[in-house]
């Protein structure tokens, strides 16, 4: 960031210490009480100057309601990236989580823990997305008929979670040659992602039907139609009500725009999206996320993997005001921490 080469070590210093002082207290900072710092060591005066060409930079700003001064997203942004020292967790905290997320039972169970975890360490949002289906390993496929021609497929990913879906089949099945066509998908496709066996029957669908037997085609077909990409997917929100204790996000204007931003889910999403092919902690600080809605608030997230394989995200909503160096490595470890417990055993 080329405003670095304009700051000495002491703007550096109280630029650091103006912005540690705001997420604490939440009040603008004014010179006086940067003067009484003592690691600071600068008169009220030497610090307005000092302060001012803060301000010129675009790092800071005077609220018309007070003469002290807040950071602006820039300033945030030249804070987190430059000068932010991160705490790391306690190990008996990272444990903790650990244990909290392995008692449950179930995939969706541990997304929602995950969820509540991040919300009530932090007192802020906690988002999760649920792992994307397409990069699930498929362990057991089931037929079973039901009227006319439709058939309920069961398939079992990842030893845990059981999925049911009706399909509607082109002609009528007996129970017989369901079960046949599930021993074939269990034979050749156990053990594969879902998105490498949609292509892998798709391939065998466009081969000459001629060369393969007709249960086989029977069975490719079912699967193609169990295994088709679906909607956009979800995720689990906790904690949102913690947002409307921060005084910077209480205005009924910028709340309604936030919750309707989660009930309606699609820029959420859009925005989580973004940070499944980034590595590591991605920041979204204000309007960076390019999400009005967001525009007063950061986003802390990370991406989580199975299998070493990534399939969804997870995070922190909060003010931009918040404890930056203590949300980042625990948005960090909840990921590793995640995508660990939903690893098949």
């Amino acid at each position: 960031m080329e405003k670095n080469l304009d700051l000495n070590e002491r703007s550096l210093h109280l630029l650091k210490t103006l912005v540690e002082r705001y997420i604490q207290d939440g009040q603008p900072v004014g010179s006086r009480a940067l003067s009484k710092n003592a690691e600071i060591k600068l008169s009220p005066a030497t610090i307005r100057n000092v302060m001012a060409d803060l301000e010129d930079l675009g790092l800071i700003h005077a609220p018309h309601t007070s003469a002290g001064r807040v950071p602006t997203v820039s300033g945030y942004r030249f804070f987190v990236d430059s000068l932010l020292t991160v705490k790391p967790l306690e190990p008996t905290a990272i444990d903790q989580m650990d244990n909290q997320l392995n008692e449950a039972e179930s995939a969706g169970d541990i997304v929602s823990r995950a969820s509540k975890i991040l919300s009530e360490v932090t007192s802020m949002a906690g988002v999760v997305t649920l792992p994307r289906r397409e990069v699930l390993c498929l362990r057991h496929i089931e037929f079973l008929p039901l009227s006319n021609t439709r058939v309920l497929v069961i398939f079992v990913t990842n030893e845990q979670e059981v999925h049911n879906k009706i399909i509607h089949t082109a002609k009528q099945f007996s129970e017989a040659e369901l079960v046949q066509a599930a021993n074939y998908l269990n034979t050749v496709y156990s053990g594969r992602s879902l998105a490498s066996v949609r292509q892998a029957v798709l391939n065998e669908l466009q081969q000459d039907q001629q060369q393969v037997n007709q249960g086989m085609v029977d069975a490719v077909s079912m699967a193609q139609q169990a295994f088709e990409t679906q909607p956009e997917e979800d995720y689990v929100l906790s904690g949102e009500t913690n947002l409307m204790g921060f005084n910077e996000l209480a205005d009924m204007g910028h709340l309604k725009q936030l919750f309707d931003a989660f009930s309606q889910k699609q820029g959420v999403i859009h925005i989580l999206d973004q940070c499944l092919v980034a590595d590591g902690v991605q920041i979204y600080i204000g309007e960076e996320s390019g999400y009005r809605a967001f525009d007063h608030c950061s986003l802390v997230t990370s991406s989580y993997a199975i299998n070493d394989e990534t399939v969804g995200v997870l995070g922190v909503i909060g003010p931009t005001r918040m404890a930056y160096e203590k949300v980042i490595p625990f948005v960090d470890v909840t990921a590793k921490l995640l995508g660990s417990a939903l690893n098949p055993k």
